[in-house]
């Protein structure tokens, strides 16, 4: 298994401890094993969500890949606890879906999703990245907006659940950015 990111290696993880209290989680490529578990996060995180097989054949497709998060203690389940697709073409990039599972939230897994599936774009020379979101998900918008994506557009009626349709908010980050350069290179 090849870790792509962990715990604890962005400068941003500096102030949190690490230790017993909080378990070392690793980042890896999804394996054909892990596509139930993500239907259930997928579920836990959003009203339409991906079954196992539709994740599984988007996987297939080439330039797509979809990176996993684990505990890393030997001692704990290495069940995924989130996961992030990206897909790119040509040198644009996309955030197709990152979901966290609810128990993981708040505790930077998706921190460490996103900053793996952006050194993956990177090596990928992707010079930037789009993804849609909820604007009412402010712990998600706020991930992005420290990450450095900016809003460049809304896309209305994206979102379906009981209440109704509502609009995404698109947002943009340039990869060629020096804090980026510095995070990927």
């Amino acid at each position: 298994m090849t870790v792509v990111a962990n715990y604890g290696d962005d400068a941003n993880d500096g102030d949190r401890v690490i230790g017993w209290l909080s378990p070392l989680r690793t980042v890896d490529a999804v394996q054909p094993a892990d596509y139930d578990t993500l239907e259930e996060i997928h579920a836990a995180s959003f009203d339409a969500p991906w079954s196992a097989d539709e994740q599984a054949a988007l996987n297939d497709k080439p330039n797509v890949a979809t990176f996993v998060a684990r505990r890393g203690s030997a001692t704990s389940s290495r069940r995924p606890i989130g996961f992030i697709t990206v897909r790119h073409a040509a040198d644009e990039g996309e955030v197709l879906t990152m979901a966290v599972h609810p128990r993981q939230r708040r505790a930077g897994v998706g921190r460490l999703l996103l900053n793996a599936a952006l050194r993956h774009l990177y090596a990928e020379r992707v010079n930037e990245v789009f993804l849609e979101v909820d604007p009412q998900n402010e712990p998600a918008l706020n991930l992005y907006k420290r990450t450095g994506f900016v809003p460049v557009g809304e896309r209305p009626d994206y979102y379906r659940d009981a209440n109704g349709a509502h609009k995404a908010l698109t947002m943009r980050l340039e990869m060629n950015q020096p804090e980026m350069l510095a995070r990927c290179g």
